[in-house]
């Protein structure tokens, strides 16, 4: 009983640090953020403040900026859905069936991740450039791929499709299978195990996943800038509008730009702090069974 009563204090001390230790550690972190993370969109926020409104507010008026911002929310507003399709079914494939070639699918999932995205849009203008056979055959069509919107749209579903499955496979491996072998022998049919017991049971986690899906598919610079040509008004995101305003040295409207790139980013990380505080336990619970 006695050795039982010592041995979680024993664990708490052999865990614990110094105070020092502590204090040191949290000092190197909050130096680091400030360093990479505050320091930069301080410069940011702070170099439209000096600009002013009116310099801020004509950016933003001027129609290739106001192109730059639809082109933005179009392409995020059609690849999050898509990987959402994706991600979905790519994470229930995984975490809940046994079939050959699971490692290596797993493994094209993460491919993105380790593949540079200049790269990743250089493959589609391999695929669909002007020099290849298909390229030229949808152009034809009235369907050109680079230089236009369908590249941009392929270049950002590339870059970002791993985010939803990457929330939604740990959490859907840990919980198994009971719940919705549980339904169907209660004659549940497919679609509805999986709208009531499956889609409730990841829903906060699908929802994380969502929010940095569209973080990404908003700020992707290098794949949309290998396969949009950089024409203005027509194939420039705001990342490629920023770099163009600041080469032309409108320093004032690159950092307009920013800062509501900026912006919408700093929306997304809210939301998730919301999600967090509030749904937090339940999330845990579920990824941690």
């Amino acid at each position: 009983m006695a050795d039982q009563q010592t041995a979680p204090h024993r664990g708490r001390n052999a865990v614990s640090e110094p105070t020092f230790v502590r204090w040191l550690l949290i000092l190197i972190c909050a130096l680091f953020l400030a360093l990479f993370l505050v320091v930069p969109l301080g410069t940011v926020v702070g170099r439209v403040i000096m600009a002013g409104w009116g310099s801020f507010a004509e950016t933003l008026s001027e129609s290739d900026t106001q192109s730059a911002i639809r082109l933005t929310l179009a392409v995020a507003a059609l690849a999050v859905p898509f990987n959402l399709i994706f991600g979905i079914a790519a994470a229930w494939a995984i975490a809940k069936f046994e079939f050959k070639g699971k490692t290596f699918l797993t493994t094209l999932i993460d491919l993105p991740f380790s593949v540079s995205p200049v790269i990743s849009g250089l493959v589609y203008v391999l695929l669909f450039g002007a020099d290849t056979w298909l390229g030229p055959q949808l152009k034809a069509m009235g369907f050109p791929i680079i230089f236009a919107f369908p590249g941009i749209f392929l270049a950002t579903v590339f870059v970002t499709f791993p985010f939803i499955a990457r929330e939604l496979i740990p959490l859907m491996q840990a919980q198994g299978t009971a719940d919705e072998e549980a339904a169907i022998s209660l004659g549940a049919s497919g679609w509805q195990t999986f709208f009531r017991v499956t889609l409730p049971n990841i829903k906060w986690a699908l929802l994380y996943g969502v929010l940095l899906c569209n973080a990404r598919a908003m700020g992707e610079f290098g794949a949309v800038s290998v396969v949009s040509g950089h024409v203005r008004g027509k194939t420039e995101t705001m990342p490629l509008h920023i770099e163009a305003l600041y080469n032309d040295y409108a320093t004032d409207g690159a950092f307009a730009v920013a800062s509501l790139l900026a912006a919408l980013a700093l929306v997304t990380l809210i939301l998730r702090t919301l999600l967090e505080m509030k749904f937090g336990a339940e999330v845990g619970n579920g990824q941690h069974k």
